[in-house]
């Protein structure tokens, strides 16, 4: 999440404080002592703090542990790779919460937030990380453990007489405190946001002598934090949120300072370039009505446990309001809520703002190297006009936004680190800024560390306390192993701080031909946010991520394959040359005789992928992996040999055909047999292949003396036909597989009042797209539309059964004009909800809704609550990430494994264990009903089908 990038020579993944302990012990011997370590959390921080090219101590994947809860007393243990919104989440029902509140809260790790002392929203009342810690353990070079907590003078002296480095320590941290305390208290600025890490300020406090408040920010330089012991806070029993909006930024940032003067817990604030981007992304439809066409907003939060203070402060800022409200650079209008739903979305945009900056248009892109500097807050306004004049003078399009509350503004000047001559903007831009923010009375790093921005610690902590600095860091690594070159180097050595040129992306970037950037754009757009990082089970982004977290299993992983990858084709470009098929299938056998190819790494994880398509939306810039590995799929089968599954999966819409139209019984009772069963696991690779259904839609439309709609005879419908007409879709896995649910929906739209015309089953070629059959696939694609475009033109409706294939028809159908307008059900029932029959019975329903719905069609869920309602009955919305099917993905062995583990860690937590409740809840997708009938051996039904059932029953 940084403008740099450094490969590292290894990763390690400790599980516990003794494996850390043991790689110590391993690196002590004489062959191993070149070696340097980076301790590394989330991923998210914006200045590379983590990035190293020692070995990295990647603590997020297995480190996740919660290992005790004390809520009488008010703390947490946790190991350092629990994530911020995990623990919260846990204790939420026991009514506390661990304070600080960061943006990035979905992937921030706890030893990441300790190791940069963050902070975020909130922090005017509830701090800093540092702030919330009790007690550390940790873990130095040598392989000693140490503990820290606030200690009495009497504890600190017994301390200071340890053996080895820990009594160093305590004796070099207290000599440098207690010999310069005039100069500390001379040197840091007292205001709300200043400093992270090796903070001597904050040493002695009310809880005594306290050694933590050196290793919070100190990025992994001191020690490796392995446990934390750590406050909890009640949650506030009630909260009122003002968005406020104004005609311009600078009215919004003037506007501040009056704000505070009602003791608000938070005051944000966000300007025009972040909500016009948020107008074009899924956020906006849950804040619409919230920010109206302000050009920027501060979000003012009151937070209470007492009702009657919070409406108090909530009501002396409605009337100050309101008597400004028309007069110049004042108010143009605002929204109050109380709606935790409402204050949720509201700071989700505000969330989102970092991320939504990458969708900026063009090759330059707001980016982090000043982006978190902070003044005292009275400053503020006429400091950010001047830091605007600096980025003016170079021409730079820039956004603001931040928490103005405490003085710390969020500024991401937009650069192309592709070209030379923005990257050597870094350096300057940087120096003057550091000037401009001292002159100031503030800070260059207020809240995301210093990681390569270490070479300006001398100028804010002045030569004499920077010596301190390197004596502290000489006591806990003396060597200089630990992630060397951040903060300080320790006293004793000639090792250097690393320099503000240290490796950027876009010099490995740049390496790629425009073409192939072109090819791959939204690859390159990933600015390493990371917001796929989420284990949020009730979230559909990412499920491969979710499923082994490995972060190759993500969209920013896959970005990063696939950048890597079009960068080595260039340098390399005889190393990927298509071929023939004897040239195919010499790379496949040299392939399996283990010759290296950096290309199969790039395929294992793109192969991973479900093709969900929950990143082209839920990424807050839109890497649509999906297409992505379409395209890579194509590339690499140009070299390499197809296996027969792909080449039977991918035409499974025709198979089905066939399947269902010559031995539908046969085909079934094949597929029952243990040994067709095992041949087509071992020889194919395929698991748990559907049965046909039967009888089949056209012996069921036989019954109803109805008929396939001719598709060859379209003229054939009068204009009295067409009146009332629709045209139902059924796509080949509904159809030959579902054939219940296509003539429900059929029968439910006839009872409507509907003349009804069911076409054959339409071939989409979604199989052929998700394996990279991108030729076949858009010959197919454009047979399909020319089908449908004939249907279009007679003014009848379209309506499709199955999510994921009416929306191939809008998305991977608009690379070749307009998307079809094919409805989804619940879309077209919406318009005609006067049709819809009350029911008096009394039966809630809920629905789980596909993960492709979600993502692409944002409004589907709510869609179908509505229809529900109208027809009398209650529909639950189930918030549950994705079934772990998706389609292909979970039919394929070696999936299977991830498949379940997807499955259990969302849908088997919520779907009920009795028949008794399983008849009430709903899936709209046939692969998530697929998914519970092979986990959980039984099937929910398709909305339209519970429908049905009610109102016809």
């Amino acid at each position: 999440n940084s403008i740099y990038q450094i490969v590292p020579q290894a990763v390690i993944h400790p599980r516990t404080t003794e494996d850390v302990v043991q790689v110590f012990h391993l690196a002590t011997q004489p062959e191993f002592q070149s070696i340097t370590f980076s301790p590394r959390g989330g991923g998210t921080g914006t200045n590379g703090q983590s990035l190293s090219p020692g070995i990295i101590l990647d603590c997020s994947k297995y480190m996740r542990q919660i290992l005790a809860v004390n809520l009488e007393k008010g703390w947490v243990r946790v190991q350092p790779g629990v994530v911020l919104d995990q623990l919260n989440a846990s204790l939420k029902a026991e009514g506390v919460f661990f304070a600080p509140n960061l943006a990035p809260s979905s992937r921030a790790t706890l030893g990441g937030m300790i190791n940069t002392d963050a902070c975020g929203k909130g922090s005017r009342i509830y701090g800093r990380t540092s702030d919330h810690i009790l007690e550390l353990t940790w873990v130095l070079t040598d392989g000693t453990v140490g503990q820290s907590s606030g200690i009495s003078s009497e504890q600190l002296s017994q301390q200071k007489t340890l053996p080895g480095r820990l009594g160093s320590i305590y004796r070099q941290v207290d000599d440098s405190v207690t010999q310069h305390r005039e100069l500390i208290a001379q040197q840091f600025p007292k205001m709300p946001r200043f400093l992270t890490g090796y903070n001597l300020a904050k040493v002695y406090g009310s809880n005594g002598f306290d050694l933590n408040r050196i290793l919070a920010g100190s990025e992994g330089t001191l020690a490796v934090i392995t446990e934390a012991k750590l406050k909890l806070t009640p949650i506030p029993h009630h909260k009122v949120l003002f968005a406020i909006h104004y005609g311009c930024f600078d009215d919004a940032l003037n506007a501040a300072q009056p704000l505070l003067d009602n003791d608000p817990a938070a005051i944000e604030t966000v300007d025009d370039t972040i909500l016009d981007l948020a107008r074009q992304d899924e956020i906006y439809d849950a804040v619409k009505d919230f920010v109206g066409d302000a050009h920027a907003i501060n979000l003012v939060e009151f937070v209470s446990h007492d009702s009657d203070h919070l409406l108090k402060q909530a009501t002396q800022l409605q009337q100050h309001i309101e008597q400004v409200a028309g007069q110049p650079n004042q108010p143009t209008g605002h929204y109050r809520t109380s709606e935790p739903s409402e204050i949720q979305a509201l700071w989700e945009l505000r969330k989102r703002g970092v991320g939504l900056l990458g969708n900026r248009q063009g090759p330059r892109k707001p980016v982090a190297f000043v982006e978190d500097t902070a003044v005292p807050p009275a400053q503020l306004a006429s400091y950010v006009q001047e830091f605007k004049a600096l980025l003016d003078r170079y021409g730079l399009d820039y956004a603001l936004f931040g928490h103005v509350d405490v003085g710390c503004l969020h500024v991401r000047p937009a650069l192309n680190l592709q070209a030379p001559q923005d990257e050597a903007l870094i350096r300057e831009i940087s120096d003057q800024v550091v000037a401009l923010v001292r002159r100031y009375g503030g800070v260059m790093w207020a809240e995301h560390g210093r990681g390569f921005r270490s070479e300006y610690t001398v100028e804010f902590f002045g030569e004499t306390l920077y010596q301190e600095l390197r004596k502290i860091k000489a006591a806990f690594d003396p060597d200089n192993r630990l992630n060397p070159g951040k903060i300080v180097a320790p006293l004793g050595t000639d090792d250097q701080i690393v320099p503000l040129e240290s490796p950027l992306r876009g010099q490995f970037d740049r390496q790629v031909p425009t073409a192939s950037q072109s090819a791959y754009e939204v690859a390159f757009s990933c600015n390493g946010n990371g917001a796929c990082f989420n284990t949020a089970p009730e979230q559909v982004m990412c499920p491969s991520y979710k499923g082994g977290l490995d972060r190759i299993h993500s969209p920013k992983g896959r970005a990063m394959l696939l950048r890597e990858w079009l960068r080595l084709l260039a340098t390399h470009p005889s190393s990927d040359k298509p071929g023939n098929t004897l040239v195919k299938l010499w790379h496949t056998f040299a392939k399996a005789s283990g010759r290296y190819d950096y290309s199969q790494e790039v395929y294992d994880g793109l192969h991973g992928c479900l093709s969900c398509k929950a990143c082209a939306t839920q990424c807050p810039i839109h890497v649509d992996i999906p297409s992505l590995k379409a395209q890579f799929l194509h590339h690499y089968y140009g070299r390499y040999v197809r296996s027969h599954r792909d080449y039977l999966m991918g035409h499974i819409e025709t198979l089905a055909q066939w399947q269902a139209n010559l031995l539908p019984q046969l085909t079934n009772t094949l597929l029952q047999t243990t040994w067709a069963r095992g041949l087509l696991r071992t020889l194919i690779g395929i698991v748990d292949a559907p049965p046909v259904s039967l009888p089949t839609v056209a012996d069921a439309l036989a019954s109803r003396n109805a008929a396939l709609l001719d598709p060859h005879n379209l003229a054939q419908l009068s204009t009295a036909d067409r009146r009332n007409g629709v045209v139902l879709l059924p796509d080949s896995f509904s159809y030959f597989y579902e054939a219940p649910l296509v003539i429900a929906t059929y029968d439910l739209l006839t009872r409507l009042g509907f003349r009804v015309y069911l076409t054959p089953p339409i071939a989409s070629g979604k199989p052929l797209h998700v394996l990279g059959f991108l030729e076949r696939f858009e010959t197919v694609a454009q047979h399909t539309r020319t089908y449908l475009e004939k249907i279009q033109a007679m003014d009848l409706p379209l309506v499709g059964i199955e999510p994921s294939i009416v929306l191939t028809f809008r998305d991977e159908y608009a690379q070749w004009g307009q998307p079809l307008k094919v409805q989804l059900p619940q879309e077209f029932l919406l318009e005609h909800l006067e049709r819809l029959p009350q029911t008096t019975v009394s039966t809630a329903y809920t629905l789980l809704g596909h993960c492709t719905e979600k993502t692409l069609a944002p409004a589907a869920q709510t869609q179908w609550q509505q229809i529900f309602t109208a027809a009398g009955l209650t529909l639950n919305l189930q918030a549950i990430g994705c079934c772990g099917m998706a389609g292909l993905y979970g039919y394929e062995r070696e999936h299977l494994e991830t498949s379940r583990r997807i499955y259990d860690q969302s849908w088997g937590q919520i779907l009920p264990k009795t028949p008794q409740r399983q008849k009430y809840y709903l899936a709209t997708g046939f692969s998530c009903r697929a998914q519970v009938e092979r986990f959980a051996g039984w099937q929910p039904q398709h909305p339209i089908q519970s429908l049905q059932a009610n109102l016809y029953s």
